[in-house]
């Protein structure tokens, strides 16, 4: 059945129920729906989802939304300010709780706790906020300690009673890689010191617990680096370790969401600037960048629920996916050949398993792959998997060599440049040591002509003198001719 057939039968009343397992399925959703957004806050309580703030077209969004799973209708969620949540007197969103994006999301108690983001508040260390989901009353909370710094794109992960907030990028710009923690009892902040080597400074990345002792993070991004690593911190030790990952590789990422439940960590979306990661689920594209994906129980049953998103254009639809029972124990990527093919804003969605320890080898399998002991009906079921998991491996197999033979086509194509230059760079070369032969023998004859040019001058002022010398000799020679013309009418005179 169709995804758009599937919308159109879907009973309102018992939607949840008619899901099909391990896809994503777009809500149908009556009356009106939030603003388009990437970014946001989210968070699930009580079979609702809520949506804070976000960014669109640059943006800040200062509303609340909250999405009904058992009614499929979305609601503007009117705060109280906490100075006067006991007189009831309510005010729009927008004037309690600024305006923010990339900020964090945490259910504690009956409370929504809001942390940092960036927004046209001006703060110099991290703020919490909460909204009650008793009153909605909402409010600054005072913290003590030493806070971090205020951030946008960090992650913050809840391990018992503390927050772990990790990264993000402050308001001017710079990226952090620091470790803080908040103690959610006292609400007291403390800088934790770690050792060995830790992850690049990064924003945008995603953050999980396992075991309440790893503190996993992976990808996100610089200002010009995806990443794909995974590390891990041991909050008894405080060292960082990153660990060989088995199972599919995934691609470099920033603006991803991830959820754990159980053992598997579910990583949704996320891109790179130039598109979407090209994985997909059932055909059915998630928005890539800056979306959010929570677990969420629905009669009792475990789904998993995106919102919002930027895949070059912003999104607002709800995609829900309902999980089996009892999921694969090897890391999976589900992908559909002919989204692969076409897509370039579209998401992933990967089941990544871990153990206690991140061993996959630890795992109690047998020799096919299959827990030992298993059950008549969890054989069929595990073959039926392995078929299929053969079907995507095959396809990824045949995406993989069409790869390899344009990357071999293009690395022929480049070492073919490669040789038309060096015999250009061979032939410039014999340009210039000719020119160079030239400029010497030419600066051999400047140096000639200079010393000729000093003769001249020498060959000049001898002229000169000889010139006046000549001038001299006949001035002389008209005086005495000019006195013998007077003698000799002398003489006549007298002889006369």
């Amino acid at each position: 059945m169709g995804t758009e057939e599937f919308k159109k039968e879907m009973d309102m009343a018992n939607w949840f129920s008619q899901l099909p397992y391990e896809q994503w399925v777009p809500t149908s959703v009556p009356g009106a729906r939030p603003s388009a957004r990437y970014k946001h806050a989210a968070g699930v309580a009580d079979e609702k989802l809520y949506i804070a703030g976000g960014s669109r077209t640059g943006r800040f969004l200062p509303d609340v939304q909250v999405f009904d799973f058992r009614g499929l209708v979305w609601s503007s969620l009117k705060l109280k300010s906490e100075a006067y949540s006991g007189k009831g007197e309510e005010n729009g969103a927008q004037e309690i709780l600024p305006a923010t994006s990339d900020h964090s999301m945490v259910k504690w108690g009956n409370k929504l706790l809001l942390l940092g983001g960036h927004s046209k508040t001006t703060s110099d260390s991290m703020t919490v906020r909460f909204i009650d989901l008793e009153t909605h009353a909402c409010g600054l909370i005072e913290t003590s300690g030493n806070a971090p710094v205020a951030r946008g794109g960090h992650s913050a992960t809840l391990v018992g009673s503390r927050l772990i907030i990790f990264g993000g990028e402050d308001r001017n710009r710079r990226l952090l890689n620091d470790v803080c923690a908040l103690d959610l009892e006292t609400m007291t902040w403390d800088a934790v010191t770690t050792k060995q080597t830790p992850p690049a400074p990064r924003f945008d990345h995603t953050a999980a617990i396992n075991g309440e002792r790893y503190l996993l993070i992976f990808g996100g991004c610089s200002h010009s680096i995806f990443f794909n690593d995974l590390h891990v911190l041991d909050l008894q030790t405080m060292e960082w370790s990153q660990p060989e990952v088995q199972g599919d590789l995934v691609t470099p990422r920033a603006g991803h969401a991830g959820v754990t439940i159980g053992e598997n960590w579910y990583i949704v979306g996320g891109g790179d600037n130039k598109n979407g990661c090209p994985e997909t689920l059932k055909e059915i594209p998630l928005a890539s960048e800056g979306l959010s994906v929570c677990s969420a129980l629905i009669n009792g049953e475990r789904h998993l629920v995106a919102f919002g998103g930027y895949n070059g254009k912003y999104n607002n639809e709800v995609f829900v996916m309902r999980l089996k029972p009892r999921d694969a124990l090897r890391p999976k990527i589900f992908q559909s050949p002919a989204a692969a093919a076409a897509a370039a804003s579209v998401s992933a969605a990967y089941a990544i398993a871990k153990s206690e320890k991140l061993d996959f080898s630890s795992l109690n399998l047998n020799s096919n792959g299959v827990v030992n002991n298993p059950s008549e009906q969890d054989l069929a079921f595990e073959i039926d998997e392995l078929k299929d998991e053969k079907k995507v491996l095959e396809f990824s197999l045949a995406e993989v060599r069409a790869e390899n033979s344009r990357l071999t086509e293009k690395v022929d194509e480049v070492n073919g440049t490669h040789a038309e230059l060096s015999k250009e760079l061979l032939s410039v070369q014999g340009q210039l040591v000719a020119e160079r032969s030239r400029c010497f023998k030419l600066e051999a004859q400047i140096a000639e002509l200079q010393k000729m040019l000093e003769s001249l001058q020498s060959i000049e002022n001898e002229v000169q003198l000889l010139r006046r010398q000549k001038s001299a000799l006949e001035q002389e020679i008209e005086r005495n001719a000019a006195q013998r013309q007077g003698s000799g009418g002398v003489w006549r005179w007298i002889a006369g």
